[in-house]
């Protein structure tokens, strides 16, 4: 299973499971009615979260009162699911190989993980596994570069990034159109994550994937040139909570 994962993904995810815990956003409160009306989840539904990390995006799935299975690989990232939300059966598997009976599933969603396993065989499995008018979703944080101080951390990132997938690129949606899958509609929503700098900032930019794999003296350096930036922008200087402001984007279609 771990030869079909990105190194980036499989060495810097085993590395920094905790501080994307820590880091990452949670989902703006306006998905709830997403999920239930693009994707029709609620009591009786059955949905996988796949490449579920370390479960963030689960509780929304589990608050719509549908069963929720987190499919993740990296055995790191699953093991937060299960010490943090017991009652989420977390399971092994990748994209392309569930582990699911055929048309078992009415929905499945990929939250800020589609573009590390966005190919044909990935959808096809995908098609296997839901149900005749299922849903799939994509969900994606995305930072909000038109803010300064967050397009100077992309540029800080960015040089590491290497062949590494991302939302960015666009690469993901050339799996569409498929076969078996209808148009893709998006829906977008205002989101900001509120905490302590150390927190929605370090932690944040040290848990992408290829930063987090960096050799330490590497990571050393990003982590400094990040505090730097804290230390000196007006917006973020002195201060014990700041706002790191996204737009979180939501893209639905039907099984046919």
């Amino acid at each position: 299973m771990s030869d079909s994962v990105h190194a980036a993904a499989r060495q810097g995810y085993e590395k920094q499971a905790a501080a994307y815990a820590r880091g990452r956003p949670d989902y703006p409160p306006a998905l709830q009615a997403w999920l239930q009306t693009a994707l029709g989840l609620g009591p009786g539904r059955v949905v996988a979260d796949v490449g579920a990390g370390t479960g963030k995006f689960t509780p929304l799935l589990a608050a719509t009162g549908a069963d929720v299975i987190a499919i993740e690989p990296v055995d790191a990232m699953r093991a937060q699911i299960v010490a943090r939300q017991p009652t989420v059966r977390a399971l092994p598997g990748t994209a392309q190989a569930l582990g699911l009976p055929g048309a078992s599933l009415d929905a499945i969603v990929c939250a800020q993980a589609f573009h590390w396993f966005a190919d044909r065989a990935a959808l096809d499995e995908f098609a296997r596994v839901l149900k005749p008018g299922a849903r799939l979703g994509l969900v994606w944080n995305v930072r909000d570069e038109s803010v300064d101080w967050v397009a100077a951390l992309t540029r800080i990132m960015t040089p590491y990034e290497g062949d590494a997938p991302r939302f960015y690129k666009g690469s993901w949606r050339e799996v569409f159109p498929h076969p078996a899958f209808g148009p893709l509609q998006e829906s977008v929503f205002e989101h900001v994550h509120e905490g302590p700098p150390e927190q929605v900032i370090v932690d944040r930019v040290m848990s992408v994937s290829f930063i987090a794999a960096l050799p330490a003296s590497e990571q050393a350096r990003v982590r400094a040139r990040i505090e730097a930036l804290i230390e000196s922008h007006p917006a973020l200087r002195g201060q014990a909570m700041v706002r790191f402001p996204y737009h979180t984007r939501a893209f639905a279609c039907m099984r046919r």
